[in-house]
């Protein structure tokens, strides 16, 4: 069971990153997989809201050796098998009257999402396939979701419990989002300050036959024997050129704290 441990947690649903075809499609929802008290299983939970505000719920458990085993909600299958294929690849498939009628891929991407596949066939026999994305949640939510589950109808409890559930979610997710924006911004600056820092090694160790003036431009030019020149000659002066040099690298600003800026 240690190649489970990356799928164990509590999902959320991205809705505009998935993609269904057929059944009814969710607004919100939640998947969790975990492992049962004795540790053989893996147990499965889904809870997804439609967008008519229908509330739906599902679990169930497999071993996921591999081998076929017996299914205990008869109205979707017989029998199921699962198997851990590799530490980033789980598959469910459900059987009835030995025929394969549900595929179920669990694939943890590049990026930790969680992307669930649903391969089925429609009522008329017609092949479809869900694609359902998540994120891990920062925090395990009492239950999970899947569009490609049997549904079942929550109690009224269970209703408001979603709906308080799904209100954090949305406040701490704009939080986190927040966060997010403000460590990219961070990253952002820290880009800048490493380019700034980059391009004021150059120009030190390039020829300076002047002493630079701070809200000043200037204009670095590569030599033949590849060191570069600080010059107050603009390419433009050259007859748009690079004059006597070899090549024009950047226009630059001397800023108050004499690091270099490319205008």
């Amino acid at each position: 069971m240690v190649q489970a441990y990356n799928f164990l947690a509590s999902w959320q649903l991205f809705p505009e990153k998935s993609e269904f075809e057929y059944q009814i499609v969710p607004k919100s929802g939640n998947y969790k997989i975990e492992t049962s008290h004795a540790g053989h299983n893996l147990s499965f939970s889904h809870n997804w809201v439609s967008l008519e505000n229908e509330a739906f719920y599902a679990q169930y458990q497999v071993n996921p050796n591999g081998a076929l085993h017996d299914f205990e909600n008869k109205d979707l299958a017989d029998a199921v098998a699962a198997e851990i294929n590799n530490a980033s690849c789980l598959t469910v498939q459900f059987f009835k009257t030995e025929k394969l009628v549900l595929k179920v891929v669990h694939e943890i991407l590049a990026n930790g999402f969680l992307k669930v596949t649903h391969y089925g066939n429609k009522e008329n026999g017609d092949p479809f396939v869900n694609t359902e994305v998540y994120h891990k949640q920062l925090s395990v939510l009492p239950y999970a979701s899947s569009a490609g589950s049997v549904a079942i109808r929550p109690t009224k409890e269970g209703v408001i419990k979603h709906k308080a559930l799904s209100a954090m979610e949305d406040q701490t997710n704009m939080q986190l989002n927040q966060i997010k924006e403000q460590i990219e911004l961070l990253a952002r600056q820290a880009q800048e300050i490493r380019k700034r820092k980059e391009l004021s090694l150059m120009i030190y160790e390039a020829k300076i036959t002047f002493k630079p003036q701070i809200g000043q431009i200037y204009h670095v030019y590569e030599k033949t024997d590849g060191s570069h020149v600080l010059s107050l000659v603009a390419p433009s002066e050259w007859g748009g050129g690079s004059g006597p040099f070899a090549q024009f690298i950047a226009t630059v600003k001397l800023l108050a704290d004499h690091t270099w800026v490319e205008c």
